[in-house]
Protein backbone atom coordinates (compact mmCIF):
# COMPACT_ATOMS: atom_id res chain seq x y z
CA UNK A 1 0.00 0.00 0.00
CA UNK A 2 2.95 2.41 0.55
CA UNK A 3 4.45 2.15 -2.39
CA UNK A 4 1.09 2.24 -4.58
CA UNK A 5 0.71 5.51 -2.74
CA UNK A 6 4.05 6.75 -3.43
CA UNK A 7 3.43 6.09 -6.65
CA UNK A 8 -0.01 7.95 -6.93
CA UNK A 9 1.79 10.94 -4.83
CA UNK A 10 4.62 10.56 -7.78
CA UNK A 11 2.30 10.76 -10.66
CA UNK A 12 0.34 13.83 -8.73
CA UNK A 13 3.27 15.34 -8.61
CA UNK A 14 4.65 14.85 -11.93
CA UNK A 15 0.84 15.84 -13.89
CA UNK A 16 1.27 19.83 -11.64
CA UNK A 17 4.88 19.59 -13.51
CA UNK A 18 3.78 18.99 -16.84
CA UNK A 19 0.67 21.43 -16.21
CA UNK A 20 2.66 24.24 -15.18
CA UNK A 21 5.22 24.09 -17.72
CA UNK A 22 2.19 23.32 -20.66
CA UNK A 23 0.83 26.82 -19.29
CA UNK A 24 4.26 28.62 -19.88
CA UNK A 25 4.73 26.77 -23.15
CA UNK A 26 0.71 28.72 -24.29
CA UNK A 27 2.00 31.51 -22.66
CA UNK A 28 5.13 32.06 -24.28
CA UNK A 29 4.29 30.53 -27.59
CA UNK A 30 2.44 34.11 -29.22
CA UNK A 31 -0.85 31.90 -29.20
CA UNK A 32 -4.35 32.01 -27.68
CA UNK A 33 -5.39 28.94 -25.28
CA UNK A 34 -8.69 28.30 -27.87
CA UNK A 35 -6.28 29.05 -30.69
CA UNK A 36 -3.99 26.03 -29.28
CA UNK A 37 -6.79 23.74 -28.43
CA UNK A 38 -8.63 24.73 -32.25
CA UNK A 39 -5.03 23.62 -33.64
CA UNK A 40 -4.68 20.63 -31.45
CA UNK A 41 -8.24 19.34 -32.88
CA UNK A 42 -9.31 19.56 -28.62
CA UNK A 43 -11.81 20.99 -27.06
CA UNK A 44 -11.35 23.90 -25.20
CA UNK A 45 -12.39 22.36 -22.06
CA UNK A 46 -10.81 19.31 -22.59
CA UNK A 47 -7.46 21.64 -22.56
CA UNK A 48 -8.80 23.80 -19.98
CA UNK A 49 -9.01 20.47 -17.84
CA UNK A 50 -5.93 19.44 -18.16
CA UNK A 51 -4.12 22.59 -17.80
CA UNK A 52 -5.89 22.84 -14.43
CA UNK A 53 -4.94 19.09 -13.49
CA UNK A 54 -7.74 17.44 -13.61
CA UNK A 55 -7.61 15.96 -16.82
CA UNK A 56 -3.94 14.22 -18.28
CA UNK A 57 -2.47 15.21 -21.56
CA UNK A 58 -2.13 12.04 -23.84
CA UNK A 59 0.50 11.32 -25.50
CA UNK A 60 -1.07 12.27 -29.01
CA UNK A 61 -2.11 15.83 -27.05
CA UNK A 62 1.54 16.52 -25.75
CA UNK A 63 2.98 15.73 -29.38
CA UNK A 64 0.53 18.32 -30.59
CA UNK A 65 1.28 20.71 -28.34
CA UNK A 66 5.16 20.60 -28.20
CA UNK A 67 4.85 20.65 -31.92
CA UNK A 68 2.53 24.02 -32.09
CA UNK A 69 4.31 25.92 -28.92
CA UNK A 70 8.01 24.90 -30.46
CA UNK A 71 9.21 23.15 -26.92
CA UNK A 72 10.02 19.61 -27.26
CA UNK A 73 8.02 16.45 -25.23
CA UNK A 74 10.97 15.54 -23.14
CA UNK A 75 10.45 19.41 -22.02
CA UNK A 76 6.99 19.11 -21.31
CA UNK A 77 7.46 16.02 -19.24
CA UNK A 78 10.12 16.99 -16.65
CA UNK A 79 12.45 19.24 -16.19
CA UNK A 80 14.98 16.84 -14.31
CA UNK A 81 15.83 14.51 -17.65
CA UNK A 82 14.78 11.44 -16.27
CA UNK A 83 15.99 8.22 -18.15
CA UNK A 84 13.25 7.99 -20.47
CA UNK A 85 15.07 5.63 -22.78
CA UNK A 86 15.12 8.22 -25.91
CA UNK A 87 18.58 9.94 -26.34
CA UNK A 88 18.35 13.61 -26.26
CA UNK A 89 19.86 14.99 -28.94
CA UNK A 90 22.69 17.32 -28.56
CA UNK A 91 23.11 21.13 -27.51
CA UNK A 92 22.69 22.85 -31.04
CA UNK A 93 20.74 20.14 -33.04
CA UNK A 94 17.14 21.38 -32.32
CA UNK A 95 15.42 23.95 -33.83
CA UNK A 96 17.61 26.94 -32.79
CA UNK A 97 16.12 29.38 -30.31
CA UNK A 98 16.38 33.58 -30.43
CA UNK A 99 16.35 36.90 -28.15
CA UNK A 100 12.73 37.99 -29.80
CA UNK A 101 9.46 38.67 -28.78
CA UNK A 102 6.68 36.06 -28.79
CA UNK A 103 5.25 37.03 -31.69
CA UNK A 104 8.54 36.61 -33.93
CA UNK A 105 9.33 33.45 -32.31
CA UNK A 106 6.06 32.36 -33.89
CA UNK A 107 6.51 33.72 -37.23
CA UNK A 108 10.11 32.12 -37.41
CA UNK A 109 8.20 28.67 -36.50
CA UNK A 110 5.46 29.22 -38.97
CA UNK A 111 8.23 30.02 -41.67
CA UNK A 112 10.22 26.87 -40.78
CA UNK A 113 7.25 24.57 -40.78
CA UNK A 114 6.24 25.14 -44.22
CA UNK A 115 9.80 25.34 -45.34
CA UNK A 116 10.45 21.58 -44.00
CA UNK A 117 7.25 20.85 -45.88
CA UNK A 118 7.93 22.20 -49.28
CA UNK A 119 11.49 21.31 -48.92
CA UNK A 120 10.21 17.78 -48.62
CA UNK A 121 8.22 17.67 -51.20
CA UNK A 122 10.16 19.33 -54.14
CA UNK A 123 13.72 19.20 -53.02
CA UNK A 124 16.01 22.18 -51.78
CA UNK A 125 16.24 23.07 -56.00
CA UNK A 126 12.69 23.13 -56.01
CA UNK A 127 11.83 25.72 -54.12
CA UNK A 128 11.66 29.22 -53.71
CA UNK A 129 11.82 32.14 -51.11
CA UNK A 130 8.31 33.47 -52.37
CA UNK A 131 6.66 29.59 -52.29
CA UNK A 132 8.10 29.69 -49.00
CA UNK A 133 6.65 32.93 -48.11
CA UNK A 134 3.16 31.92 -49.77
CA UNK A 135 2.91 28.97 -47.51
CA UNK A 136 3.74 30.97 -44.26
CA UNK A 137 1.26 33.94 -45.57
CA UNK A 138 4.17 35.92 -45.03
CA UNK A 139 6.01 38.42 -47.26
CA UNK A 140 9.10 38.09 -49.28
CA UNK A 141 11.05 40.14 -46.82
CA UNK A 142 9.71 38.90 -43.67
CA UNK A 143 11.26 34.93 -44.53
CA UNK A 144 14.78 37.29 -45.56
CA UNK A 145 13.96 38.82 -42.27
CA UNK A 146 14.53 35.90 -40.54
CA UNK A 147 16.91 33.91 -42.76
CA UNK A 148 19.61 35.22 -44.44
CA UNK A 149 19.16 32.61 -47.45
CA UNK A 150 17.59 29.82 -48.92
CA UNK A 151 20.30 27.52 -47.69
CA UNK A 152 20.06 29.21 -44.28
CA UNK A 153 16.42 28.30 -44.24
CA UNK A 154 16.99 24.43 -45.44
CA UNK A 155 19.70 23.79 -42.65
CA UNK A 156 16.57 24.15 -39.61
CA UNK A 157 15.09 21.56 -41.78
CA UNK A 158 17.12 18.94 -40.64
CA UNK A 159 16.76 19.82 -36.85
CA UNK A 160 12.97 20.05 -36.93
CA UNK A 161 12.87 16.75 -38.36
CA UNK A 162 14.99 15.65 -35.40
CA UNK A 163 12.74 17.30 -32.97
CA UNK A 164 9.79 15.92 -34.85
CA UNK A 165 11.09 12.39 -34.10
CA UNK A 166 12.43 13.30 -30.65
CA UNK A 167 9.15 14.53 -29.13
CA UNK A 168 7.20 11.39 -30.99
CA UNK A 169 9.70 9.13 -29.28
CA UNK A 170 9.47 11.19 -26.04
CA UNK A 171 5.20 10.87 -26.13
CA UNK A 172 5.01 7.16 -27.17
CA UNK A 173 8.04 5.21 -25.32
CA UNK A 174 8.14 5.56 -21.63
CA UNK A 175 4.76 4.75 -21.87
CA UNK A 176 6.23 1.41 -22.53
CA UNK A 177 7.25 -1.26 -19.81
CA UNK A 178 7.76 -3.87 -22.07
CA UNK A 179 11.35 -3.52 -24.02
CA UNK A 180 10.77 -6.09 -26.93
CA UNK A 181 7.66 -3.67 -27.65
CA UNK A 182 9.29 -0.49 -26.70
CA UNK A 183 11.83 -1.58 -29.33
CA UNK A 184 8.48 -2.28 -31.91
CA UNK A 185 7.31 0.67 -31.10
CA UNK A 186 10.67 2.70 -31.77
CA UNK A 187 11.35 1.09 -35.24
CA UNK A 188 7.91 1.23 -36.28
CA UNK A 189 7.39 5.28 -35.14
CA UNK A 190 10.22 5.62 -37.73
CA UNK A 191 8.84 3.82 -41.00
CA UNK A 192 7.48 6.03 -43.48
CA UNK A 193 3.68 5.06 -43.02
CA UNK A 194 2.49 8.37 -43.36
CA UNK A 195 3.19 12.09 -44.22
CA UNK A 196 4.79 13.47 -41.68
CA UNK A 197 7.21 10.29 -41.35
CA UNK A 198 7.80 10.34 -45.18
CA UNK A 199 8.74 14.06 -45.16
CA UNK A 200 11.45 13.69 -42.32
CA UNK A 201 12.82 10.83 -44.35
CA UNK A 202 13.29 12.92 -47.56
CA UNK A 203 15.19 15.62 -45.87
CA UNK A 204 17.33 13.18 -44.04
CA UNK A 205 17.89 11.96 -47.86
CA UNK A 206 18.68 15.20 -49.42
CA UNK A 207 21.17 15.73 -46.29
CA UNK A 208 22.97 12.01 -46.77
CA UNK A 209 23.18 13.74 -50.17
CA UNK A 210 24.50 17.02 -49.40
CA UNK A 211 27.05 15.38 -47.10
CA UNK A 212 28.35 12.89 -49.65
CA UNK A 213 28.42 15.59 -52.82
CA UNK A 214 29.75 19.04 -50.31
CA UNK A 215 30.60 17.75 -46.71
CA UNK A 216 28.53 21.22 -45.91
CA UNK A 217 26.02 19.13 -43.24
CA UNK A 218 28.33 16.86 -42.33
CA UNK A 219 28.63 17.72 -38.27
CA UNK A 220 24.56 18.54 -38.24
CA UNK A 221 24.19 15.09 -39.89
CA UNK A 222 26.40 13.12 -37.40
CA UNK A 223 25.34 14.29 -34.58
CA UNK A 224 21.44 13.91 -35.65
CA UNK A 225 22.33 10.62 -36.98
CA UNK A 226 24.08 9.45 -33.36
CA UNK A 227 21.00 10.56 -31.55
CA UNK A 228 18.81 7.85 -33.01
CA UNK A 229 21.32 5.01 -32.77
CA UNK A 230 21.60 6.17 -28.87
CA UNK A 231 18.06 5.30 -28.76
CA UNK A 232 18.35 1.92 -30.80
CA UNK A 233 20.84 1.12 -28.65
CA UNK A 234 19.32 2.28 -25.58
CA UNK A 235 16.11 -0.10 -26.88
CA UNK A 236 18.36 -2.90 -27.49
CA UNK A 237 20.41 -3.05 -24.11
CA UNK A 238 17.06 -3.58 -22.18
CA UNK A 239 15.91 -6.11 -24.17
CA UNK A 240 19.35 -7.64 -23.59
CA UNK A 241 19.57 -6.74 -19.74
CA UNK A 242 15.40 -8.63 -19.70
CA UNK A 243 17.00 -11.46 -21.50
CA UNK A 244 14.85 -11.42 -24.50
CA UNK A 245 17.31 -9.63 -27.40
CA UNK A 246 20.49 -11.96 -27.63
CA UNK A 247 23.52 -11.69 -26.19
CA UNK A 248 25.91 -10.04 -29.08
CA UNK A 249 27.55 -7.40 -29.18
CA UNK A 250 25.42 -4.44 -28.98
CA UNK A 251 27.17 -1.79 -31.06
CA UNK A 252 27.01 -4.71 -33.90
CA UNK A 253 23.33 -5.16 -33.06
CA UNK A 254 22.58 -1.35 -33.33
CA UNK A 255 24.54 -1.00 -37.02
CA UNK A 256 22.68 -4.10 -38.29
CA UNK A 257 19.80 -2.86 -37.46
CA UNK A 258 19.73 0.83 -38.06
CA UNK A 259 21.43 -0.15 -41.35
CA UNK A 260 18.48 -2.43 -42.47
CA UNK A 261 15.97 0.10 -41.86
CA UNK A 262 17.96 3.00 -43.65
CA UNK A 263 18.06 1.01 -46.49
CA UNK A 264 14.15 -0.21 -46.40
CA UNK A 265 13.36 3.32 -46.05
CA UNK A 266 15.40 4.82 -48.87
CA UNK A 267 13.47 1.73 -51.18
CA UNK A 268 10.02 2.80 -49.95
CA UNK A 269 11.10 6.50 -51.15
CA UNK A 270 11.99 5.57 -54.45
CA UNK A 271 9.08 3.32 -54.78
CA UNK A 272 11.05 -0.23 -55.19
CA UNK A 273 9.08 -1.64 -51.94
CA UNK A 274 5.47 -0.46 -50.01
CA UNK A 275 5.55 0.31 -46.64
CA UNK A 276 3.37 -2.92 -45.82
CA UNK A 277 6.77 -4.28 -47.19
CA UNK A 278 8.77 -2.54 -45.09
CA UNK A 279 7.21 -2.97 -42.28
CA UNK A 280 7.25 -7.35 -42.55
CA UNK A 281 10.52 -7.36 -43.59
CA UNK A 282 11.42 -5.05 -40.00
CA UNK A 283 9.35 -7.57 -37.68
CA UNK A 284 10.61 -10.16 -39.34
CA UNK A 285 14.19 -8.78 -38.89
CA UNK A 286 13.77 -8.70 -35.18
CA UNK A 287 12.25 -12.14 -34.91
CA UNK A 288 14.41 -13.95 -36.58
CA UNK A 289 18.05 -11.99 -36.04
CA UNK A 290 16.85 -10.31 -32.62
CA UNK A 291 14.64 -11.93 -30.55
CA UNK A 292 16.39 -14.58 -27.97
CA UNK A 293 13.89 -17.50 -28.45
CA UNK A 294 13.84 -17.67 -31.88
CA UNK A 295 18.14 -17.13 -32.39
CA UNK A 296 18.61 -19.60 -29.78
CA UNK A 297 14.94 -22.17 -29.21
Amino acid sequence: MEHTEQSRSGRKAGDRGVAARARAAIRDSGLAQREIAARMGLDETKLSKSLGQTRRFTAGELLALASLTGVTVDWLLTDDHVETGVAAPAEGLLPGTHDESDAHALRRRTIVEHAWRLFAERGLSGVRISDIAEAAGVSNASVHYYFSSKQDLFAEALPYSVKLAFDRQSAELPQISDPVERLRTLIRMQLPTDDIVRAEWSIWMQTWVSVVLTGDEQAQHSGSYQRWWRTVREALADGQASGAIVDDGLDGLTNALTAFVDGLGIRVLTGLITTEDMTAQVDHFIERFLLAERKNP
